[in-house]
């Protein structure tokens, strides 16, 4: 290499002579010290490294022929004590990796960037004209002004979904785009005592082949320099994984180079600024079926999929517990699929299960669980008392009995550690994650502190739902002005997005309360959410609340509540899951409860959704008697709201029958009143009914061939139900719409209107969506 030294520094003379330049001057126009580049003309010291080749060029002025002569020389002739050519110090790959097609594209992305900064840097190289640091004689350490700057990526996630694997996969794919070499460091992020700073960039620094003489020369103070200027010099690739936080990454990250760093954490590292963020998750259902296929072997897998549908299910999809399943089947050849499936249905042994050889997907979790403070460990274990999917920060405030701005700050403490995902303003647990955290406040919290910690989130949370649900019913509206809530139910919409989002959490909280026998707090829920109802009429549980709510109220042996919960559930029963001989059946009981009571009202409401069910079921002559029942009870008891559904269920009457002159004229006829009705009817039912109107006059008007009033109304219809977020009602507006232009020959706006309700997804009614994805079939052929 002495040679190779000479030649370069050969080379170099010759090139400034010719320049017509002194040492001093090319000192001067290079930003390179006088010392530095006499050493590097005689030969007393190693060739330099790119950029100061790139700076001394640019003081030569050479063309692009001698630039890159001085710059093959400047390679061949550096010593093998500073060179990190053939680094390749990466552990073992794994080589089942399936999947993350986006993420390996996204750093394949980046290490092109990389390498376009890195031409631009060798380009227009811009140095500081500083004397070299001591220990760095004719080097130019890197400033803020260096042209270029390394591409940093964060790969974050969860503990068990793969970073580590991704990462190496994803180098062994780019190692040819690196030819400096590919360095990992394991930070051990999750050790008691993590290595600092220093002792990792010295560990780089040897590893990148940096003489011991010059580390000793340098100095503890001079490493983080020499650091950055060695990785500015090199297009390398360096991985740092398993990062324990920001403050141990951020001195590791170098300020300039064409090289690339991949970070992996469990955190997010929220406070890393200028780099690329990979988040991972678990796999999807058909990568996670792949994965533990290879793993397990196509004939066992193929002999029961079912079985493997369920172990990937019961895995969560996350990598690691997916290679612990695979694992164990594979060193257990006498095990099928199914056995293994059966053995992790148990979720109080899922955990255990879990357990290959020392691997244990539980032991992953715990690195994470002891690093997080002391509130955020509590606070994680008592969200395994939450039954829904997900939650709001208000009420996993409940849990800890922690102020709202508190509790945020502590799931974001979770999120940012891994332990948590959140999607909006809702926090939600991985599957395994859930467990492990229920294993926890099992093993360091008593049952008693567990149940008043569950108890004073369902209180809550019943509460709540009965001030947002009364937004939309008579009489009430708006919360109480001294109502003090953790959530804003301000407006009737803020209302429904709240009921909605923790609608499994509250449902929940009432099954529990109708357990424990709280029948009276079961019966006002239910009350109050009956004309909300109307607002999410496919949600799939209001027959259950009702029919709660109705034995709740036969406990309490009120026949007057018994007969409303009654009439409720039969509007379930008839509307929500189309029964309409089961609601026949409960109306009739409603009507008897009723008439115990001697109440009127719910009396005509037992007539009215008798006369509905049997509108459904064709009996038209016992529909009209029922509706003529109700409307005379109606106007006996006064109740406008029971009239106004009972002229409208005239009409719909006359409608099935293709009555199409003497439906429109009933129909306008109660909109008509409804408009005369003004602030008489509560604002939510008179929008329902509405919009419920305008669908019955479109198709009246279809019927009878008036074609453009039949798409004004179905118009008015569609655009009320979205406005009030009843989605329910925009699908079944909708497929009356794309019918009356499919009849009427427009089949281009028919396949909008179908394709838009097909769009509105699980909110919608369900035989809506079937009807149009028929009819869309139809239009195309």
């Amino acid at each position: 290499m002495a040679g190779d030294s000479a030649a370069f520094g050969a080379l170099l003379r010759e090139s400034r002579l010719r320049a017509s330049l002194t040492l001093e001057g090319l000192a001067e126009a290079s930003g390179v010290s006088v010392r530095g580049i006499g050493d590097l003309e005689r030969g007393r010291r190693a060739a330099p490294q790119r950029r100061t080749v790139a700076a001394l060029a640019d003081g030569l002025a050479l063309g692009e022929r001698d630039r890159e002569r001085l710059l093959a020389a400047a390679r061949s002739g550096r010593s093998p004590g500073y060179s990190p050519l053939g680094v390749r110090a990466f552990p073992r790959g794994i080589d089942d990796f399936v999947g993350r097609e986006q993420e390996l594209a996204r750093l394949a992305e980046l290490a092109d960037l990389s390498a376009d900064r890195h031409l631009s840097a060798d380009r227009h190289v811009s140095v500081d004209r500083v004397e070299p640091a001591a220990g760095a004689a004719g080097e130019v350490e890197p400033g803020a002004g260096a042209a270029g700057s390394p591409v940093v990526a964060a790969v974050s996630g969860p503990p068990g979904t793969g970073k580590t694997t991704l990462v190496l996969h994803a180098a062994r794919e780019l190692a040819a785009r690196f030819p400096d070499g590919q360095l990992m460091v394991d930070l051990r992020g999750m050790d008691d005592a993590p290595p600092g700073p220093a002792e990792l960039m010295l560990g780089v620094l040897k590893a990148l082949g940096v003489a011991d003489r010059d580390l000793a020369t340098a100095g503890p103070q001079g490493h983080p320099g020499l650091y950055r200027q060695v990785l500015a010099d090199r297009r390398c690739l360096l991985v740092l994984d398993n990062a324990r936080d920001e403050a141990q990454i951020r001195p590791l990250l170098p300020g300039a180079g064409g090289g690339m760093v991949v970070v992996t954490s469990r955190r997010m590292l929220t406070g890393l600024e200028n780099v690329h963020r990979l988040p991972l998750g678990e796999l999807t259902a058909r990568q996670a079926g792949v994965f533990l296929t290879g793993l397990v072997g196509a004939e066992r897998a193929g002999a029961d999929p079912a079985a493997l549908a369920e172990v990937v299910q019961r895995c969560g999809h996350l990598p690691l517990a997916l290679r612990v399943a695979g694992n164990w089947l594979a060193t257990r050849t006498g095990w099928s699929v199914r056995r293994l499936a059966d053995r992790l249905a148990l979720e109080e042994r899922r955990l255990d299960a879990l357990t290959a050889g020392d691997v244990r997907v539980s032991a992953a979790f715990d690195l994470s669980y002891r690093q997080l403070t002391p509130t955020a460990a509590r606070q994680f274990r008592r969200l395994a008392l939450v039954e829904g999917p997900d939650v709001g920060a208000a009420c996993a405030a409940r849990l800890t009995g922690q102020p709202l701005f508190d509790a945020e700050d502590t799931l974001e403490e979770l999120v940012e550690t891994g332990l948590l995902g959140v999607e909006g303003d809702r926090y939600r647990f991985h599957d395994l994650l859930r467990l492990f955290a229920r294993a926890r406040l099992e093993a360091e919290e008593s049952a008693e502190d567990a149940a008043r910690a569950r108890a004073a989130m369902n209180r809550w949370l019943l509460e709540t739902a009965v001030v947002a649900g009364r937004w939309y019913e008579p009489d009430h509206g708006a919360p109480a002005p001294d109502w003090q809530g953790a959530v804003d139910l301000s407006t009737a919409e803020r209302a429904r997005q709240w009921l909605q989002a923790e609608g499994v959490n509250w449902l929940a909280a009432l099954r529990r309360a109708a357990a424990g026998g709280e029948h009276a707090i079961v019966v006002e829920v239910a009350e109050a959410l009956h004309w909300f109802s109307d607002q999410w009429m496919f949600w799939g549980h209001w027959p259950e609340v009702f029919d709660t709510a109705a034995r709740s109220a036969q406990a309490l042996r009120d026949p007057l509540i018994e007969a409303t919960q009654l009439n409720y559930h039969a509007w379930a029963l008839l509307v929500c899951e189309g029964r309409p001989h089961d609601s026949v059946a409960r109306s009739a009981q409603a009507l008897a409860a009723a008439q115990r009571a001697d109440d009127l009202p719910q009396q005509a409401w037992a007539h009215c959704y008798a006369a509905w069910a049997h509108r459904q079921l064709r009996d038209f002559v016992s529909a009209a008697d029922h509706n003529h029942r109700a409307t005379r009870l109606f106007e006996a008891a006064g109740d406008l709201h029971g009239m106004l559904q009972a002229m409208h269920s005239d009409g719909l009457s006359l409608l099935e029958q293709s009555q199409g002159e003497a439906a429109l004229e009933s129909l306008l006829h109660t909109l008509a009143f409804l408009d005369q009705a003004g602030d008489r009817i509560e604002p939510h039912i008179a929008h329902v009914t509405r919009l419920s109107l305008h669908i019955g006059v479109g198709r009246s008007c279809a019927l009878t061939r008036r074609w453009d009033d039949a798409v004004d109304h179905l118009r008015t219809a569609v655009g009320l139900s979205r406005h009030s977020g009843n989605t329910g009602m925009e699908s079944r507006a909708l497929i009356h719409l794309g019918s009356a232009f499919l009849t009427a020959g427009r089949k281009a706006e028919a396949r909008e209107a179908f394709a838009r309700c097909l769009s509105l997804g699980a909110a919608a009614d369900p035989q809506c969506l079937t009807e149009a994805r028929e009819r869309l079939a139809h239009c195309d052929d």
